[in-house]
């Protein structure tokens, strides 16, 4: 299993709760249908959110992914110098609405296209990919627990002395 930069780590599961959250409890397709439809005709458009998430959602019903090796290793970097080389790992053929959408988010926006496609894929290839440990746990390992002794109550002289009118000369 691969590391994959914690951002798209973090983009996979925005949009796992993004979907889950469109099909609803229990879940609607149909609510969830028109929502990707309208995601695909406004993309599709030239037009549509500058958004990952929303753009990886009108991609992931409808793409295909043709080189899921290198699309693992693109996700060990979120910005690339290269989006080209991602749009050639994917696409969207059999479907003339996904194919036009495929190819106007890559024209206008191809950074943002990047990093959708990855998302994307993430979204639906879980099993090949791990995150990093972002638990408090795992956190806390290597804590010497040094910072315990401080008093953290205590406020300095220079603090208080912001809030002493008289400078700290008192009689």
């Amino acid at each position: 299993m691969k590391k994959v930069h914690p951002e798209f780590a973090f983009q996979s599961r925005e949009l796992e709760g993004q979907i889950d959250g469109t099909l609803g409890d229990p879940p609607n397709r149909k609510n969830y249908d028109m929502m990707v439809q309208a995601l695909v005709s406004e993309y599709g458009n030239g037009d549509g959110l500058d958004d990952v998430n929303m753009m990886a959602f009108a991609l992931v019903d409808r793409i295909r992914f043709t080189d899921p090796k290198g699309l693992v290793r693109e996700a060990m970097d979120y910005e690339s110098d290269d989006p080209a080389k991602v749009f050639g790992m994917a696409n969207c053929d059999g479907d003339d609405e996904g194919k036009a959408m495929y190819a106007a988010i890559c024209d206008n926006h191809p950074e943002l296209a990047r990093q959708a496609i990855v998302t994307a894929f993430l979204y639906k290839n879980q099993a090949r990919w791990e995150d990093d440990d972002q638990s408090l746990d795992q956190l806390a390992r290597g804590d010497e627990g040094d910072d315990e002794d401080l008093d953290e109550s205590a406020a300095g002289d220079d603090f208080t002395q912001l809030f002493d009118q008289d400078g700290g000369d008192r009689e």
